[in-house]
């Protein structure tokens, strides 16, 4: 409605839109050109509806995002904000008529103390330009997305997202020591800290990350650093039976390692990315397990996980002889999503997570799912977090095959729950799984975080129709 207000004549409740934002933002920040707005309006989720925006904008300061949501409050129009649209549950996406604030701009590294050991940046940080800075200092930002090439820091923060070190490291939640906020209303709000230890109030830092935008705009982050690690050694173990692999993963857990990489890829996913990298990797395999570590003594640990995915039934295990090798592996690992994408042309990723110890339950019910549906679903998993990665494959082009493949993903987060998990592990809710996540917190958890929702944006501008 309001993208048709600004079209006709102007009039006192909406026509002053533009006039209002360019007044305080510089003019190529704010893009109305229907093309380049449409390019704005979703991330990279598959079903996942996305409206037309009225207006996008790209601020370089804390000052024009408050001048952009004073704009948005006066005039009661929502707003949407935005990273480098990575996400993979349409957190991002538009909805008509709205604002959308992309943050892509606000990409400056302020600070980095290697002595508190933490990093001051703005939004549009990328996560691989931030490793990459504090790197040079001795220093390492641990979390590490598979996008963490284009996606950014505050998309990272309003999605609570994790990464392939995730077993030893933890997520981004675990790294944000601070924030500050742009309220709905254009008030600056600083939470946190940048002392190692405090516990002052609520803890609202916790409450925005995972909060895909709808609570306020992060326009600053504290993130703790850690000490650069050592290099890492990877292993491969080749197993019968995806049951195998997962008992190995249990085995390794209960035995007190401490990988900084425990991930695992079953027979679809390698045999996806055999075709289209040509790798070599067996594909006799049933589940292929790829434990690191980066500890003074790798060679040793591997030995002992070695040891204990031959007593769970591994085939063959191989540990990587140097950097190069270890490389190796990891790039077939990396290559896994792309891989699945190429077999059917669109993918629609879950991301559900389950106790380790149900993890081979998991994955034997993907399989069931994937046979009752007459679908090709690989996994690949965070296989020390329980957090899987079941990739239905399907041509969006066959209506039928599309609603196989939405009705086999609503199976597999259905699964999960039963398993005693959870719809998401880091990708977050968005539009995708809106519908979950009431089913998992159920109806008085719902209540509380709409009062939360109600009491930080009490007219509901910020990220309409996410989450809930």
């Amino acid at each position: 409605m309001i993208m048709s207000r600004i079209e006709a004549p102007r009039d006192e409740v909406t026509g002053n839109l533009l006039d209002r934002l360019r007044a305080g933002l510089p003019a190529d920040a704010v893009l109305i050109d229907p093309d380049v707005t449409a390019s704005y309006a979703n991330d990279m989720a598959s079903f996942c509806a996305a409206g037309s925006p009225a207006v996008v904008v790209l601020p370089r300061t804390v000052e024009q995002v408050q001048h952009v949501m004073r704009t948005a409050t006066e005039l009661r129009v929502p707003v949407v904000p935005q990273g480098a649209r990575t996400g993979l549950s349409g957190g991002a996406n538009a909805s008509d008529g709205c604002i959308v604030l992309s943050l892509t701009k606000m990409d400056r590294i302020l600070e980095i103390s290697p002595v508190d050991r933490i990093a001051v940046v703005e939004p549009g940080v990328v996560n691989a330009a931030l490793s990459r800075a504090v790197a040079e200092h001795g220093l390492s930002y641990p979390p590490d997305p598979s996008s963490w090439e284009m996606c950014t820091i505050g998309g990272n923060i309003g999605t609570a997202s994790g990464g392939l070190c995730c077993v030893k490291y933890g997520v981004t939640a675990e790294y944000v020591l601070g924030l500050d906020v742009v309220l709905a209303d254009g008030r600056l709000m600083s939470t946190g800290r940048r002392t190692a230890k405090g516990v002052a109030g609520y803890d609202l830092t916790r409450l925005f990350v995972g909060s895909e935008g709808s609570l306020g705009i992060v326009v600053r982050a504290i993130l703790a650093l850690r000490p650069q690690p050592l290099r890492q050694l990877v292993l491969a173990a080749e197993f019968a039976s995806a049951a195998a692999a997962c008992d190995a993963v249990c085995r390794i857990m209960a035995g007190g390692h401490v990988p900084s990489l425990l991930e695992l890829m079953d027979r679809t996913t390698v045999k996806a990315v055999n075709d289209l990298a040509h790798m070599g990797l067996p594909e006799s395999t049933e589940a292929l397990l790829l434990a690191a570590f980066d500890t003074p003594d790798p060679a040793a640990d591997l030995a002992a996980v070695g040891a204990l995915c031959e007593a769970a039934g591994a085939t063959q295990v191989v540990p990587a002889d140097d950097e190069a090798e270890s490389e190796l592996l990891m790039q077939a690992r990396r290559l896994s999503l792309t891989a699945l994408e190429a077999v059917k042309g669109t993918t629609m990723i879950d991301d559900v997570c389950v106790p380790r110890s149900r993890l081979g339950e998991m994955l034997q019910g993907v399989e069931r799912i994937a046979e009752k549906y007459g679908l090709t679903i690989g996994v690949c998993a965070h296989a020390g977090d329980g957090n899987t990665h079941p990739t239905v494959c399907f041509d969006a082009q066959d209506p039928d095959e599309s609603r196989r493949a939405r009705e086999s993903f609503d199976e597999i987060m259905a699964l999960g729950l039963e398993l005693g998990g959870t719809i998401t592990g880091e990708h977050g809710v968005g539009v995708l799984k809106r519908e979950w996540l009431a089913r998992e917190i159920g109806p008085v958890g719902v209540e509380m975080q709409r009062a939360i929702k109600q009491a930080f944006d009490p007219l509901g501008i910020l990220n309409p129709g996410k989450l809930f």
